[in-house]
């Protein structure tokens, strides 16, 4: 018996709609990168990108737990001295919630080209309405 090997033509890839409303974030971040390196599939392999195009709603209503929201910080540098700015979670919430979502699922992922093929099938939405209606298939709900 021969070994499987996966081709591009045999990759099919679905729409998943994932409501975030009261959802963890780290659980939720596992979920969607899950869906996102096709690891839910019987013909995942690790040099291919298998995933499926993953839609958040409601990203603006995710929780964390304990004093993340205050302590945790998103940092950048401009590449100047004394360039380094950061943000707190909180202030990330107010103002781009998106971009938590993003952030958490980016780490991980690969740190590589193929991760980022994975990081362009992720739209992630604050509100609950979205532009890919047409396109969503199968859809997930909160799950407890």
């Amino acid at each position: 018996m021969k070994t499987y090997s996966t081709k591009a033509s045999d990759i099919e890839r679905q729409w998943h709609v994932i409501d975030a409303s009261g959802m963890v974030l780290g659980k939720l971040s596992t979920q969607i990168a899950r869906l996102l390196m096709g690891k839910h599939k019987p013909i995942f392999s690790p040099n291919l990108d298998t995933g499926d195009y993953v839609v958040v709603i409601n990203a603006e209503k995710v929780e964390v737990t304990g004093n993340k929201a205050k302590q945790k910080m998103y940092y950048r540098h401009s590449g100047y001295p004394g360039g380094l700015k950061s943000v707190s979670l909180e202030k990330m919430m107010q103002t781009y919630p998106e971009r938590v979502i993003e952030y958490a699922v980016k780490g991980m992922l690969p740190h590589t080209r193929l991760g980022a093929s994975m990081r362009k099938k992720l739209k992630v939405y604050a509100g609950d309405t979205h532009p890919h209606m047409a396109q969503t298939i199968s859809t997930e709900t909160k799950k407890g």
